[in-house]
């Protein structure tokens, strides 16, 4: 679809990421990784961050040992990149910018859930910390026998606990690898952040610097207001 009508469509549920689109963790990521590096006296090769944006922290882990070149470590510095990011999020949970008021206003009309690659313990503690888990219906993780984004699993599991059809729902994503799995998952997709490259950009219907952005909250509030038509 052309990216300007995604605001002429209402969801009738909206899945959201939780690490950089909901709470500001893409830094506590960032961090951990790099305390985790020199708690092993490693370092990556250039580019890292980039590679691991997205990525499930297991599946980070293993990259980490191997970019570091020290593959059997893969273990030891998943265990530690988990310990670290927790104490990091512990101490400085923070919103991004206009998700609170999203969150808090579409959860009075429609299901809302999160689907992550984060453990779910964590998740839940970090949006509990933020305020926000009490507007989420259901928490959809990777594991038990849900594999991780980019693949479709946690968006579609997500979905189908909303009663609703894959495309009738919108997710929001901060990254290229959850992008995917939404769209893969068949759902229309809203990226926020950055815009990417054109050939991973196209892999959400609209990407958004921020959800604070003006459109998107006058959209948000009209649908709310009940004064737009469905297309």
């Amino acid at each position: 679809m052309s990216p300007r009508r995604i605001f002429i469509w209402f969801p009738a549920a909206i899945v959201f990421d939780c690490d950089g689109t909901l709470v500001d963790t893409e830094r506590h990521w960032q961090d951990a990784r790099s305390r985790v590096f020199g708690e092993f006296g490693l370092k990556p090769r250039p580019g890292f961050a980039d590679r691991a944006k997205g990525v499930h922290y297991t599946e980070c882990g293993s990259l980490m040992a191997r970019e570091a070149g020290k593959p059997q470590l893969a273990d030891d510095m998943t265990h530690a990149l988990l310990r670290q990011f927790t104490a990091l999020v512990a101490e400085d949970p923070v919103t991004m910018p206009g998700a609170a008021a999203l969150v808090r206003l579409a959860a009075h009309h429609i299901p809302l859930a999160v689907a992550s690659n984060c453990p779910l313990d964590v998740v839940e503690s970090t949006l509990a910390r933020v305020g926000l888990l009490s507007y989420f219906a259901h928490v959809v993780v990777a594991g038990d026998g849900l594999l991780p984004k980019p693949h479709p699993d946690v968006y579609a599991t997500a979905v189908r606990l909303c009663g609703v059809r894959p495309e009738d729902a919108m997710a929001v994503e901060d990254s290229v690898t959850g992008a995917e799995s939404a769209r893969r998952a068949g759902m229309r997709v809203l990226g926020v952040g950055p815009r990417p490259a054109a050939e991973e950009a196209d892999q959400a219907d609209l990407w958004l610097r921020t959800l604070a952005d003006p459109e998107l909250q006058a959209w948000a509030h009209a649908w709310a207001d009940g004064r737009a038509e469905m297309p």
